[in-house]
């Protein structure tokens, strides 16, 4: 996602900050950001030579690890928690664009015999920080 806030354009998937200034924003220490990374929880970018690169989704991501850690789960069902949110989200999304597209058709070509079905609101699933 990109924001913009007055002329600086921010990207949160954009992979700029080495693990040091990760691991400060995250309030972790940099060797539990290489173990998630090993785990296959937070996967950063990488530099040409090799240095992980992490974004501030992947720090929010962090954030979370250590959230749910605290709550008492293991690195297994997070991971697993992770990939059913992302699931979730992109089915979501997919859900809105095909809502659009069939209310678009709709639009086009009206029924004849059925009431047009009234349009419902789109919610889209939002991660809590």
């Amino acid at each position: 996602m990109t924001k913009t806030t007055g002329n600086q354009e921010h990207d949160d998937e954009a992979a700029v900050y080495v693990i040091s200034i990760a691991a400060e924003l995250s309030g972790l220490h940099p060797q539990t950001l290489r173990q998630y990374d090993r785990l296959g929880l937070v996967s950063p970018g990488r530099a040409s030579g090799r240095g992980r690169r992490y974004s501030l989704r992947d720090i929010a991501l962090l954030r979370n690890v250590q959230r749910l850690i605290g709550e008492g789960i293991n690195h297994a069902g997070i991971k697993r928690i992770i990939d059913l949110e992302s699931a979730m989200a992109n089915m979501a999304l997919e859900v809105a664009k095909l809502r659009i597209e069939v209310d678009a058709l709709i639009d086009a070509n009206p029924p004849k015999a059925i009431a047009h079905r009234k349009k419902s609101q789109i919610i889209v699933y939002k991660e809590e920080s």
